[in-house]
């Protein structure tokens, strides 16, 4: 099986890390819910400034909206936001929902990676069971990791 890697999440962290793997591994898919955003960077455009229209238009990654996409993927980062509300208290819908998204197509033997920021446990106590339901595999079918951001908005 070809490895293949799919990036959840293209803001300001996920955008250059899936562009990063895309010049090395070919096949990277980005996917992000937001069909505007995902034409926008098609044509060339992102929104937040952190790539250039060349570097975008020039790399071999797939952008997407279309959960079949992910389907051949063996390996996942899952970089969406997490937002905190006037209280300082995340809000981990984001994660939740991209948890369920991933869940719809994992398999036996693949890795996700989390590099969302997320307070400790979170990746094994709210993540890994939502996986495992979803895609109805044991925990041990699948690899489960933390990667923190490397980016300060």
């Amino acid at each position: 099986m070809t490895e293949r890697i799919a990036v959840l999440g293209l803001g300001y962290v996920g955008l250059p890390v899936a562009l990063a793997f895309a010049r090395k591994f070919a096949g990277t898919v980005g996917f992000d819910v937001d069909a505007t955003k995902v034409a926008e960077l098609a044509r060339g455009h992102d929104r937040n400034g952190e790539v250039s229209a060349d570097e975008l238009t020039k790399s071999a990654l797939e952008v997407t909206s279309d959960l079949a996409r992910l389907a051949d993927a063996t390996f996942y980062v899952v970089a969406v936001p997490t937002p905190v509300d006037e209280n300082h208290v995340p809000d981990l819908g984001p994660v939740v929902r991209a948890s369920e998204t991933v869940g719809k197509v994992l398999r036996k033997g693949d890795v996700v990676v989390y590099e969302s920021t997320v307070y400790p446990g979170v990746t094994e106590d709210v993540c890994a069971p939502i996986l495992a339901r979803v895609s109805g595999l044991a925990r041990e079918d699948f690899k489960l990791g933390y990667s923190p951001e490397r980016i300060n908005p």
